[in-house]
């Protein structure tokens, strides 16, 4: 086994940049690895390690190049509980030269080698878990010491094929058999291969794991801006990528182009991709050079382009982003699963592809189409069906992201810490990373007039208009995010979100909410009941006068003014969360300036929230309506406030006891789980499952950080962290609601999946939790994630 003294880690930025397939060449210095393990531990808190062994990074190598993507993932969300490092695999003369993370070398063609590794985990304390991506091909040299390593270990082994080849011959069942048998628990990538597993290999089903491969997060750029930027305007864009060779059957394509040229002339063919390094070895470029040819005999020059490139990952998905249709051509009907395929649905590519079974499980008539290997003519037809019809391309672009969204890397990296966390027992207890405040999405969703109300992905779709309600939470958010941060560049848009507010002030004193594109205020706004936009208003100018001070001047005073002319008719408004948003709203205005006027309104609305709740509430259902609905916390957390304010001492027992009701209902073993949007839970009745809303959860989480303010009881803290983890993945499908590549918030968690769309209420509901949380930023003790859930994070491919 090779080691190191000497390694050379990448900076973070510097390495995203690099290109996604990188040859690594040079020499290192070898010392024992002892010695090199030792060194690694002065770092602070000792960590549980989780072992990869894996080739690593990537380089000529698609298992290297998803070791590094799910690495840099579970880092990302798990790197406060969680040490991740690598024993990297080399064969006979190769080396090269590694980032920090590589801690062990195997030189897998020495038998030796996998004995003296396996000695060097056993006695290394911090080593918990041993996970290893196998390829037959890694320890075809030593399938005998290999396997003697896998049983000799005393840690646990999670073994993760990339390969299950159907039907196997008595020799290769038992040589799976006998690995599985070695290992703690398998992870494979498709629901088929878990099938061929438990059916002709006779796995257990309760040691698979079925866990999809990673897929990117992308920011989903405008289409015709990227063919420009590339200089491919008007042109249709076929595009296929990976390292050359035969296998790959490119000859199919380009057989099929004279045909799809014919009807469709804009089309360009794109093969991304340099040769691969061990068919250059033996063969040189005579694939390429084939491939070249056949363009120019067809008399295709204009109409293919070879980038023999490799390509850094930000650009590669960008000219995936741009393709109209990704072909998949490989001509191996056991490829099991492929990660270039993988990579093209992250970017919502419309698919042709051969039956590989990856492609079978994951295409269906409205995310793709499948043609026959080496069907030149069926591959014509299919693409020029496509090409020629704009609305079905679109519809099977939105459906792929519907279906693989449950694959993103984050949500590899939290069905990996799942089972981490179950197979280490109490040596491993994983909590999320809290991600970094970022305002990207919320900025991109703001015009110079306000917030716009929805977004189809995350691109704004500015046909749906504006709101108050919106724009009010967009006004109390930046205020929280230039109290945290004082940042000047967040004045311009609270004046904005402000004198959005201002615009949507009426001559009586109310507020209108729906206002279109134009600035017109549409007839949504005499049809619906708005009372509870104008209890956010308050709420929100109210926030805004509490910063008294910190704020500009003149951006109080505005608030001010806008509150004054509002109050006079408060009192008119019975609507129970109208009379909670205004309490909260009043509370604030409060505190920066003591009112009787103030103080009157809150103890009014507090008095009639009282009542309610003496009316409603008995045994098993403290609450003030018959029913539980949206924005519930709102209630409790109002009545604490006017405790605050009042001193009333009926107002702090009836929010305890309310507030301590709501969350029995909503918290339970796996974590929280907000009221339907689909179905109030009326007394009496069952909760309904599904259509869990962010702002439900944000609301929350707010009243919780209220409640944890005043009481100091760790309850609240432990459930803050609990509710918060629910936008990282700790819920009911184990799948991220906050994007972290765009800074959006997903619209909600359904029955099998989440709403894709980005759209303000969510966005902005999350920021103010997110910044929220940054006073609790020390790790608090919470079960984050369920030891005791058999993981299949495919399963809403299928559905």
């Amino acid at each position: 086994m090779k080691n190191k003294t000497t390694l050379n880690p990448i900076n973070d930025d510097v390495k995203h940049q690099k290109e996604i397939f990188v040859e690594y060449s040079g020499s290192i210095k070898h010392i024992s690895t002892r010695n090199n393990i030792n060194a690694t531990r002065s770092r602070a808190n000792q960590l549980p390690e989780i072992l990869f062994v894996t080739s690593y990074p990537h380089r000529e190598c698609g298992i290297a190049t998803y070791s590094e993507d799910l690495i840099k993932a579970l880092n990302n969300k798990f790197s406060n509980s969680l040490s991740i490092k690598v024993c990297a695999l080399e064969s006979g003369d190769a080396s090269y030269n590694y980032p920090g993370e590589v801690t062990h070398i195997l030189d897998t063609s020495d038998a030796e080698e996998y004995i003296k590794l396996t000695a060097e985990i056993n006695r290394d304390d911090n080593v918990k878990i041993v996970l290893v991506q196998h390829e037959f091909g890694f320890f075809s040299k030593q399938e005998s010491a290999f396997l003697g390593f896998l049983a000799k270990l005393k840690k646990p082994v999670v073994i993760v094929f990339h390969t299950v080849l159907p039907k196997p011959k008595a020799e290769l069942k038992l040589k799976v058999q006998n690995i599985v048998a070695a290992c703690k628990a398998v992870i494979v990538m498709t629901n088929n291969a878990e099938g061929i597993l438990t059916t002709d290999y006779e796995i257990p089903a309760s040691k698979i794991s079925v866990i999809a491969h990673g897929t990117h997060l992308v920011p989903h750029l405008s289409e015709s801006f990227l063919k420009k930027k590339y200089g491919l305007t008007n042109r249709k864009v076929l595009t296929t990528f990976g390292l050359l060779s035969s296998g790959k059957s490119i000859e199919t394509t380009i057989e099929a182009l004279p045909a799809i040229v014919k009807q469709c002339p804009e089309v360009i063919f794109l093969i991304i991709g340099k040769t691969h390094p061990e068919v250059k070895k033996t063969d040189g470029e005579k694939y390429r050079k084939y491939l070249e040819q056949m363009v120019e005999e067809h008399g295709l020059g204009k109409y293919v382009k070879f980038i023999n490139n490799y390509l850094a990952l930000p650009e590669l998905l960008e000219y995936l982003q741009l393709t109209d249709i990704y072909i998949f051509t490989t001509n191996d009907p056991n490829q099991a699963v492929s990660g270039t395929f993988a990579y093209a649905m992250s970017c919502a590519c419309p698919i042709i592809s051969t039956p590989i079974p990856h492609a079978r499980e994951v295409l269906s008539e409205d995310t793709g189409i499948i043609f026959d290997f080496r069907n030149s003519t069926q591959l014509a037809e299919s693409v020029i069906s496509l090409l020629n019809d704009d609305e079905l391309r679109k519809n099977i672009s939105s459906n792929t992201l519907q279906k693989i969204v449950s694959t993103a890397w984050e949500n590899s990296a939290v069905a990996h810490a799942m089972l981490f966390d179950k197979i280490g027992g109490e040596n491993i207890t994983v909590t999320y990373n809290l991600p970094p405040i970022n305002l990207n999405h919320l900025q991109q969703m703001t015009t110079d007039v306000g917030i716009i109300q929805f977004s189809k992905i995350n691109q704004p779709d500015i046909e749906t208009g504006y709101t108050l309600d919106d724009n009010a939470r967009a006004l109390i958010a930046t205020c929280m995010n230039f109290q945290l941060t004082g940042n000047k560049t967040n004045i311009p848009e609270i004046k904005k979100y402000l004198n959005f507010i201002k615009f949507c002030l009426q001559p009586g004193g109310d507020f209108l909410n729906y206002v279109d594109k134009n600035l017109t205020f549409t007839v949504q706004n005499y049809s619906t009941n708005l009372d509870d936009s104008n209890g956010r208003a308050v709420w929100a100018l109210g926030y805004v006068i509490s910063l008294t001070g910190l704020l500009p001047n003149g951006i109080s005073t505005e608030a001010q003014e806008i509150l004054d002319k509002t109050l006079p008719r408060l009192s008119t408004v019975h609507s129970t969360r109208s009379m909670a948003f205004f309490i909260k709203g009043l509370y604030y205005a409060y505190t920066a300036k003591k009112s009787d006027q103030l103080l009157g309104l809150i103890n009014t609305f507090a008095n009639r929230l009282a009542g309610m709740y003496q009316h409603e509430a008995e045994q098993n259902w403290e609450w003030f309506e018959s029913y539980l609905t949206y924005a519930n916390s709102i209630l409790p957390e109002a009545m604490l406030c006017a405790w605050q304010i009042t001193g009333e001492p009926q107002y702090k027992e009836i929010a305890r006891t309310s507030f301590d009701f709501l969350l029995s209902k909503i918290f339970n073993k796996n974590g929280i789980e907000v009221i339907s949007n689909r179905a109030w839970l009326l007394k009496g009745e069952e909760a309904e499952k599904y259509g869990e809303q962010p702002i439900d959860v944000a609301y929350t989480i707010l009243s919780l950080d209220k409640f944890y303010e005043v009481f100091k009881q760790e309850k609240y803290r432990e459930k803050i962290a609990i509710a918060f983890n629910w936008f990282l993945g700790h819920n009911r499908l184990n799948q991220i609601i906050y994007n972290p590549c765009t800074g959006g918030c997903y619209d909600g968690l359904e029955e099998a999946h989440v709403n894709l769309n980005q759209g303000a209420e969510s966005t902005v509901s999350y920021l103010m939790a997110r910044l929220t949380m940054e006073k609790y930023k020390k790790p608090i003790h919470q079960p984050t994630l369920a030891k005791s859930v058999k993981m299949n994070v495919f399963t809403s491919l299928t559905k």
